[in-house]
């Protein structure tokens, strides 16, 4: 696809891998950046693959359950109470640790559903093409650190 648009975000998190060998198995946090590329083969009515608002709607909303949220196993150890205690701000993953990977996979998935939700909103403020298509979301975990997954 000839047209592709980038939008970043940040947020602050914490997690725990539970079926980690090293240091990552005990809580820790990141501040993570999220970059999502979309393309479009032309551009809409206002030349471009879509407003970069409606981009970042569709993204704040889903990050914003994780911003300043530890991210857990539900077959760790401790989720229970962490649930219990922290109450909303444990974000459980099914069976699976919260890896930068699955992350990246985890908001691909949610926004690939936003964003073809949003294809049918006819009085959308920011509309969105039926064309535009989610090519890939990266997170950032650390300065050296990052993982991608693409369509």
């Amino acid at each position: 696809m000839p047209y592709r648009i980038a939008k970043t975000l940040t947020f602050e998190s914490g997690h725990i891998l539970s079926k980690h060998k090293g240091r990552c198995r005990f809580p820790h946090g990141h501040s993570r950046t999220v970059e999502v590329v979309l393309a479009a083969e032309q551009l809409d009515a206002n030349d471009m693959v879509c407003d970069f608002k409606a981009v970042k709607r569709s993204l704040e909303s889903l990050l914003d359950r994780w911003d300043h949220a530890l991210c857990l196993n539900t077959a760790d150890p401790g989720f229970i109470d962490l649930q219990r205690t922290y109450g909303e701000r444990v974000v459980a993953f099914a069976g699976t640790d919260p890896t930068t990977e699955v992350m990246a996979r985890t908001i691909f998935e949610a926004l690939q559903q936003r964003l073809h939700e949003a294809t049918k909103e006819s009085a959308a403020e920011f509309p969105i093409s039926p064309g535009v298509r989610l090519e890939r979301v990266r997170v950032t975990e650390t300065a050296t650190s990052w993982a991608e997954y693409s369509a």
